[in-house]
């Protein structure tokens, strides 16, 4: 794989979006507040779509979408000090832009597609700085949302990681199997990004996971909470919330995110 072109502004937060269905919207904030131990924000928006999740005594790095039927997902802000020059990168480094407001100016923020189609914003920095916790229960276990996994297709893989890469200038590394590719943030960052090939052509999307102490005590509070187990991998549990949106519980430290 060639090496990636650099991007050029430094990252100074990240926020993770559980993007879900309007109509199931409710019972999956309900769920993902209860699981990451945070409380709901004020709805904002138009129609009441965006809430944050707030953690206490820390910076929220997480956040929940009402979107359209068929959209739900998850996705990555990318807080910078200038949002222009992230922008000016992302195009350099071949993804395209959906819509803007105002960039050039205070508070502008961008909306953008990478080159294998997965969107994501471009948003200013509010001067967060400090990481939440990582998340206790059930007793003796740890776990924590630290991670966005870009889903690509076999022949949109290179293309992604590189994007990737570049864009944030993380440390990149091929991770525990072949199909896997860790992009891992400077540890005061609380969100990774994870690019999976997928076996089979389909368009680019994401899931979140956590990092697990004890996956199947996890998996078994998650189902208590209205979660069911979707399927098994090596190290991992494939699950979905209660709005049917799927996620994973991996085997990695919540403290370092390194394989346990």
């Amino acid at each position: 794989m060639p090496e990636p072109i650099r991007g050029t502004e430094p990252i100074r937060w990240t926020h993770a979006f559980v993007d879900r269905a309007r109509k199931d919207f409710g019972p999956a904030l309900a769920f993902w507040t209860s699981v990451t131990g945070t409380e709901p924000s004020s709805p904002r928006g138009e129609q009441g779509e965006f809430v944050t999740l707030l953690p206490d005594g820390s910076d929220a790095c997480l956040k929940a979408q009402g979107v359209e039927e068929g959209e739900g997902g998850a996705h990555l802000d990318l807080a910078v000090e200038d949002v222009a020059a992230l922008v000016e990168s992302a195009l350099r480094l071949g993804a395209r832009t959906v819509a803007d407001n105002g960039i050039d100016d205070d508070g502008g923020w961008a909306v953008l597609r990478s080159p294998g189609g997965l969107l994501f914003c471009a948003v200013p920095w509010q001067g967060e700085s400090v990481r939440p916790p990582v998340v206790e229960g059930p007793p003796g276990v740890t776990s924590r949302l630290d991670q966005v996994c870009v889903d690509v297709a076999p022949v949109r893989y290179e293309a992604e990681v590189a994007f990737w890469s570049g864009l944030t200038g993380w440390e990149s590394h091929p991770g525990s199997l072949p199909e896997f590719h860790v992009i891992r943030p400077p540890a005061a960052l609380p969100v990774r990004v994870l690019v999976q090939r997928l076996g089979a052509d389909r368009p680019t999307s994401a899931h979140l996971d956590l990092a697990c102490s004890d996956i199947e005590a996890v998996r078994a509070h998650h189902e208590d909470l209205g979660a069911t187990l979707a399927g098994r991998g090596t190290h991992w549990a494939v699950m979905r919330d209660p709005a049917g949106g799927t996620y994973c519980l991996t085997g990695r430290d919540p403290g370092t995110g390194l394989p346990v």
